[in-house]
């Protein structure tokens, strides 16, 4: 039998092939939660829990700048398409150094939070440092906890006082920049690293000379955010300073960037300002109310002098000799709070005069022994008035103290007016549903100062300022509560101020010299910052009030105030000038 032949196949064996359908999923990579992260940060303990983290930031980052994680995560505010794209693209183009330079009003503390907020969700950034006029401190805490959920230390609490050294070695810190660059401060300061530091009005870092300047360019910093509306207050070489801080070498050395933008005059020809603005587009962005097209209503304001009767004005004057007398034995704060007091009614007064040592007994009782006697005040038939004249149209009366509070609370019900409280001491649910019968179907607020932070309220256009905080940040704060985006109806202010006190010639300064109740609001903080004085505008007043004995030396000393404040009001409306010259609508989002 022949054997049989087997043939090698060379084609290829065809096997059957299964045809599956084929399915497309859209992979999406969600925030932790922020405390999450942060206990993460705080207690990874082993390597395996370090290379999950490290990982989970790698691919959050990774997963794009065009979606961001914050937006979930803010509460009781509005988002505007502009912040949102201006937080998106300092996240893409900027690398964490970003000079803020909206023009006022539009919101840059908003995307400044942001963009905080931001970063600690991606786990970008692990301690944050913010540097802000002292005035602003309290401000730019309750905005962040309120609204962003972040809660930072600051230069106002006792922690600063009992330990500065463990205070600047906290993870979120909120400082004035005049206490961090003082003596005390500045090596503790610089002595540490931080990976993130915000600074608000960056303007007062236009001088290298500075401390603050020096401060913040001796810092320590991986990222950088600086804010403010006025780049530019005089000439070029502010923004060299400013940029510098910034990025370093953007515009290499001072004598190169005179020889290359100024050549010995103060703007740069129109050649130089296109190369310019090519450099700048690196480092800043500028949103303007005219691209936006923000138009709010007009708002009037309206300043009832009173006449104190005459207990009224036994127990200033008293108040006053107090304060005069014991600047030297009371503590500065103790003597600012009864001047404070004072002007906010005579029933505030009462607890802190009974705190005073033996040594003022005589003047403190005889104070409350006037005081004991007062059964109205000006201020409050003054009021009466003005809301029975309209007594269903919403109003928000704003006070500082809790027993000026009561006071108005009982003219409200001798008039039969309906009304909620709001106030620091209540419950977060307790502040949302008083709101909330506001809107509805209350027509009276009647809140404290912290009224004056954290919430909209657009649905309302007048307000009452029942008295008057010295800081007119605060102020125009009250003011920015309803005269805001969102405000369709135009805004009616009243101040009632009693003749011949402190608060009454501020009043009249702030309004007569500077039309503070007619400007954008945001335009008084760098208008103030041209005074050239290292002291706050409440320091200021408080010091003239002191060292004034007589009427004619308070009339020609807040004369004198004024006037400086018509020349730090010609200033800003110059240095805004220039600012427009030099930069334009060219850095919007």
């Amino acid at each position: 039998m022949n054997p049989v032949k087997v043939e090698k196949n060379t084609r290829p064996i065809m096997q059957k092939t299964e045809i599956r359908p084929t399915i497309i999923a859209p992979l999406k990579f969600l925030a932790i939660e922020p405390a999450t992260i942060l206990k993460m940060f705080q207690s990874v303990s082993t390597l395996q829990d370090s290379q999950l983290f490290i990982e989970y930031n790698h691919l959050n980052i990774q997963g794009g700048n065009n979606e961001l994680l914050c937006l979930g995560e803010i509460k009781g505010i509005e988002k505007y398409w502009y912040q949102i794209e201006t937080v998106k693209k300092a996240l893409k183009y900027f690398h964490g150094r970003v000079l803020l330079a909206d023009e006022v009003g539009l919101g840059k503390t908003i995307e400044a939070g942001m963009l905080l907020k931001e970063y600690l969700l991606r786990g970008m950034v692990k301690n944050i440092l913010i540097l802000v006029p002292t005035s602003l401190v309290s401000q730019w805490r309750e905005e962040l906890s309120q609204k962003f959920g972040l809660e930072f230390v600051t230069t106002d609490d006792p922690v600063f006082q009992a330990d500065p050294d463990k205070f600047w070695k906290k993870r979120f810190i909120i400082a004035s920049i005049n206490t961090a660059k003082g003596s005390r401060n500045f090596a503790k300061v610089v002595s540490n690293y931080y990976d993130l530091v915000v600074v608000d009005e960056g303007h007062h870092l236009k001088n290298r000379k500075t401390l603050a300047w020096q401060l913040v360019n001796q810092i320590k910093k991986r990222f950088i955010f600086i804010l403010t509306a006025t780049p530019v207050q005089n000439n070029l070489i502010e923004l060299f300073n400013l940029i510098t801080l910034l990025k370093p070498g953007q515009f290499k050395t001072e004598r190169l960037f005179r020889q290359e933008y100024m050549q010995k005059k103060a703007q740069p020809s129109l050649l130089q300002k296109d190369k310019l603005k090519t450099l700048l587009r690196d480092v800043m962005i500028r949103n303007t109310r005219s691209v936006i097209d923000l138009k709010l209503p007009k708002r009037y304001a309206a300043t009832l002098r009173l006449e104190p009767d005459e207990l009224e004005k036994q127990v200033y004057d008293q108040i006053s000799i107090l304060a005069r007398e014991s600047a030297h034995s009371l503590s500065t704060p103790m003597v600012q709070l009864l001047l404070r007091e004072a002007g906010s009614s005579p029933f505030a007064l009462k607890d802190t005069l009974l705190k005073l040592n033996h040594s003022h007994s005589n003047s403190v009782a005889n104070i409350l022994e006037i005081i004991g006697r007062i059964k109205d005040l000006a201020k409050g038939q003054a009021l009466s008035e003005l809301l029975l004249k309209n007594p269903a149209e919403k109003k928000v009366i704003f006070t500082q103290y809790l027993k000026s509070m009561e006071y108005v609370m009982s003219v409200l019900e001798k008039n039969n007016l309906p009304f909620v409280e709001f106030r620091g001491g209540m419950k977060a649910g307790e502040k949302d549903e008083a709101i909330t019968r506001f809107k509805s179907d209350i027509p009276i607020l009647l809140s404290t100062e912290s009224g004056g932070e954290g919430r909209n309220l657009q649905f309302c256009n007048t307000i009452i300022n029942f008295d008057l905080p010295w800081n007119p940040l605060r102020i125009e704060q009250r003011i920015g509560r309803l005269h805001r985006i969102g405000q369709t109806r135009e805004v009616f202010i009243f101040n009632l101020s009693v003749k011949n006190t402190l608060e009454d010639y501020m009043l009249n300064i702030l309004e007569n010299k500077l039309n503070l109740f007619e400007m954008i609001i945001g335009e008084i903080e760098p208008i103030l910052g041209y005074l050239g004085e290292d002291k706050e505008f409440e320091e200021i007043i408080f010091a003239i009030w002191l060292r004034s004995g007589s009427q004619g030396e308070i009339n020609s000393s807040f004369e004198a105030l004024g006037t400086e404040l018509i020349k730090a009001k010609t200033e800003y409306l110059k240095s805004a000038e220039l600012d427009r010259e030099i930069f334009g609508e060219d850095y919007e989002v």
